[in-house]
């Protein structure tokens, strides 16, 4: 299996179709479907395509670019990472990261984002990395916090807030 990047827990690599089942489950949890609704998949079929569309961005290295989370110590994927253009701004990307349920509070999402906004910024050349947090969601706040990552403004009426309680922006700049 190729490697990506590794962190002192953590291996990032592109997606396989045999991820198909588990980014599926993973994909399912109440807390993904609470704080990133669009990101559940409807069926293993749309999984499987979502996997193909993945690794054929990383393949030709554009965006959206979206890689596997494996924890090294057992080689199970428990998460996912990527990034995706900011409309209109070619040298800025909205970061994104989820570690499954039965992983989180251990400090893999904090690790994981230190570890692929330097890869990103690298890679791809990229000065301004924004996070956009659902208001609520204080765990995702403080990993963005730890890495440096600043509040710039809240955002209301987005597309990708259901609930209508605002977005909370937070911007690094590399």
């Amino acid at each position: 299996m190729e490697y990506i990047f590794e962190t002192e827990h953590l291996k990032i690599r592109k997606f396989e179709f045999d991820d198909a089942q588990c980014l599926y489950k993973n994909h399912l949890e109440e807390e993904v479907k609470k704080w990133i609704p669009n990101e559940s998949y409807a069926d293993i079929e749309e999984t499987k395509d979502a996997i193909n569309f993945y690794i054929d961005c990383v393949n030709n290295k554009h965006l959206p670019y979206v890689l596997a989370v494996e924890l090294k110590s057992t080689g199970e994927l428990i998460g996912d990472t990527g990034v995706n253009e900011v409309e209109g701004n070619l040298n800025e990307v909205e970061i994104g990261y989820g570690i499954c349920k039965k992983y989180s509070g251990k400090g893999y999402a904090t690790e994981l984002l230190m570890a692929m906004t330097k890869y990103i910024a690298e890679t791809f050349e990229i000065n301004i990395l924004y996070g956009r947090v659902m208001h609520g969601n204080n765990a995702s706040v403080r990993v963005l916090e730890k890495n440096g990552y600043e509040f710039v403004k809240e955002e209301l009426g987005a597309e990708d807030d259901p609930y209508g309680n605002g977005m909370l922006i937070y911007k690094k700049v590399c």
